[in-house]
């Protein structure tokens, strides 16, 4: 199918790139992501878009954002950062703009993909992928592809729930996984060890401000690598609530691999072994069936922009998006599965030759 676009939509930057099959990244464009959201952040969207189109042949668009997309992949139901952009349809509003398919795709879901087709989790048919920043996202893959939900809205795994009546958390719940595991939670499971031993965090300390406030993810990293016993208890905390969370995941799901991404993954190791040590641990039935193996992305920032072009060159395969047979396609296969016998007539159809995989367009009524 060529080259499509992908589009990832950040808090502070709108980055696109024009994506190969192979999920090579060909030219990427970049643009600032306006403050005040809604409209204006979607003619951002498509003017980042007509950039790339102006350099490539593309035949589709893929958009990924935090947020929760309908499960027809055509409207932000809600996003959490950006502003007066909930209930935007964007399919309808990005294509009228640009003139090609478009596909939006929950940020983290995309991630996933991009991983499962092109990094850490090619050639794995079940994995589970958690972004691991200020908060956590994910994303499954089942029998090879993405799964969704019913509703378009599955692994939210930041908001499962591993601490009743623990800390508070952004989405109104409380004891959410996020709380304990995420970029945020190191910075507290680091600031609760310095206020508990002051003595041994002068040299954590002076990486910042010098004070706990003061503090970044990145000081706490830094730190862990040169064997500061702050950093490290800070991250070996961190591993541990993540290890024990994605044990919990593992039985519901069984993967075989899981990719942790996100910021907090540039620690490598120091987070990751202590991860696997939990998972082993608090895996129930411990010893009595495989574990799913831990690994790093590959893709990093990326990955998103990778795999929500995936996505939208695969639906434009299947033959989903052609915007003059979209109808015909799905009366076709409604009909169909009641009888084979029932011919195309409503002259409201048009008749088509061009669709993909789609011999009923070309027939005569």
């Amino acid at each position: 199918m060529g080259n499509t676009i992908g589009i990832d939509v950040g808090g502070t930057k709108v980055l696109g790139g024009v994506v190969d099959e192979n999920g090579k990244i060909l030219a990427t464009a970049r643009k600032e992501t306006p403050r005040q959201g809604g409209s204006e952040l979607t003619r951002t969207i498509a003017d980042t878009a007509k950039e790339l189109m102006a350099q490539f042949k593309v035949s589709s668009v893929g958009v990924s954002a935090a947020g929760f997309v309908s499960s027809d992949r055509k409207t932000m139901l809600a996003t959490p950062n950006i502003a007066d952009w909930n209930g935007v349809d964007l399919d309808a509003d990005l294509t009228a703009q640009i003139g090609l398919p478009v596909v939006i795709e929950n940020d983290a879901n995309a991630a996933a993909w991009g991983e499962a087709k092109f990094g850490a989790g090619r050639n794995q048919n079940h994995m589970m992928m958690l972004t691991v920043g200020t908060g956590i996202g994910g994303g499954i893959v089942v029998n090879g592809s993405l799964y969704r939900g019913a509703f378009g809205i599955a692994a939210e795994f930041g908001h499962l729930r591993v601490v009743p009546d623990g800390h508070l958390c952004g989405c109104g719940a409380r004891g959410c996984f996020e709380q304990y595991a995420s970029g945020n939670a190191l910075l507290r499971h680091a600031r609760e060890a310095i206020n508990a031993s002051p003595e041994i965090a002068r040299n954590l300390l002076s990486r910042g401000d010098g004070t706990v406030a003061g503090l970044t993810g990145k000081a706490i990293t830094d730190a862990a690598r040169e064997g500061d016993p702050v950093a490290l208890a800070a991250f070996n905390t961190t591993g541990q609530w993540l290890g024990a969370g994605i044990a919990s995941l593992s039985v519901l799901l069984d993967p075989a691999c899981v990719v942790i991404g996100g910021g907090v993954i540039d620690a490598g190791e120091i987070l990751l072994k202590p991860t696997r040590e939990a998972l082993e641990r608090t895996m129930p039935f411990a010893g009595k069936h495989p574990y799913p193996e831990l690994i790093a992305a590959e893709l990093g920032n990326e990955a998103g922009l990778v795999g929500v072009a995936d996505l939208a060159r695969a639906q434009i395969s299947k033959g989903y998006f052609n915007p003059i047979c979209s109808r015909t396609v799905s009366i076709v296969f409604i009909i169909s599965t009641v009888s084979f016998q029932v011919r195309i007539s409503d002259s409201s159809f048009p008749v088509v030759t061009s669709c993909l995989k789609c011999s009923a367009c070309s027939r005569n009524p």
